[in-house]
């Protein structure tokens, strides 16, 4: 796909890892960037994954979730050993990831953060995930996105 390359993807291509990415029209316009993704690609919501900044107790901490549910911060915090969270301020979180918010991949982050997927996501034998970009998904194994992740499996989302 040229031009559709971003670090999250040059990591899956270095590290040999198989994955299928998913591109649509992204409306600027959209309430929900997660739940525009599922329903552009025709896909059940609780297979696309959002990706959440939050600072638990001064530290930045990665949380993946569904875009149906909501972090659950007492649980991310506890997940990673901490006592409290708060979501990141979004000038933080694109600082430390070097993504667009709307468009932050777990993946290729440009700092290594804490990172924890709720444990709906080991249902999947794949899941869907920001690719890097508004418009641009990637499909993987749970188990490779905790690999290249360094991920914490630990149940944090919330209806």
């Amino acid at each position: 796909m040229a031009g559709k390359g971003t670090p999250g993807t040059a990591l899956l291509a270095k590290q040999r890892v198989p994955h299928t990415l998913h591109s649509y029209e992204h409306d600027p316009r959209a309430a929900s960037f997660g739940l525009e993704a599922a329903q552009a690609l025709e896909l059940e919501p609780a297979r696309v994954f959002k990706t959440l900044l939050a600072d638990v107790d001064g530290s930045l901490t990665v949380g993946i979730v569904p875009v149906t549910a909501q972090l659950d911060l007492k649980a991310l915090a506890s997940a990673v050993g901490g006592k409290k969270a708060r979501m990141a301020d979004v000038a933080a979180a694109e600082r430390a990831t070097g993504y667009v918010a709307g468009g932050i991949s777990p993946l290729g982050q440009r700092k290594r953060l804490p990172t924890v997927l709720d444990t709906s996501a080991i249902e999947f034998a794949t899941l869907f995930c920001s690719a890097g970009r508004r418009g641009l998904e990637v499909e993987l194994a749970p188990d490779d996105l905790v690999r290249l992740t360094n991920a914490v499996v630990a149940p944090i989302a919330t209806a």
